[in-house]
Parts: C-alpha cells; structure tokens; sequence
C-alpha cells in the first residue's frame, strides 16, 4: 500500500490554515466581548461613577473634559475615563421620557 504524500501534504495544509484563521477570528473578537465586559465591571466602581457625574456635568454646561483628575492607579484612572465618555455622551435623564 503506497501513500501518496502530495495529497497528505494538501490535506495536512488546509487543516492547519483552516485551525490557524478560526484561532485568528476568535482572538480579533474578543476585544470587542472585553470591552463590553468591561463597562459593565465599572458600573459599580466609583471613580466610574464619578466620570458619569463629571460628564453630564461638562455636557449640561457645553464643556469638554472640565476636570483634569490625575488617579494612583491606572485602572482607576480607565473607569474614571470610561465614565465620562458614557455620561458626556449619554442623556440617560432624556431618554426615560
């Protein structure tokens, strides 16, 4: 029984580029899924919380980035950040009506 190893080698190539560009699509999604993941993580840290209020704040009165806070740590200063974006963007009081 003779193999032929031209077609081997074929069958061998498309499995590993069809398993390589999977593994690749998986890992361009996952920022996306971290992203959203991530807000909902901040909803409940305070300096998130603060950004919201700062935001609207600067929002209601026609300003951008009003405050300059300087934060310890970085993932602070992220959900801090995170928070503004969300409230200078949002009008969550407009949208109740």
């Amino acid at each position: 029984m003779r193999i032929n190893f031209k077609v081997c080698a074929w069958v061998l190539a498309i499995g590993m580029g069809g398993a390589i560009s999977g593994g690749a699509a998986r890992v361009a999604a996952a920022p996306a899924l971290y992203g959203q993941e991530r807000d909902d993580d901040y909803a409940k840290n305070k300096y998130y919380q603060q950004g919201v209020r700062d935001g609207r704040e600067d929002r209601e009165h026609n300003r951008d980035h009003y405050r300059k806070r300087h934060f310890k740590k970085d993932e602070d200063h992220r959900a801090y950040e995170a928070g503004y974006q969300h409230g200078h963007e949002h009008d969550d009081h407009h949208d109740q009506r």
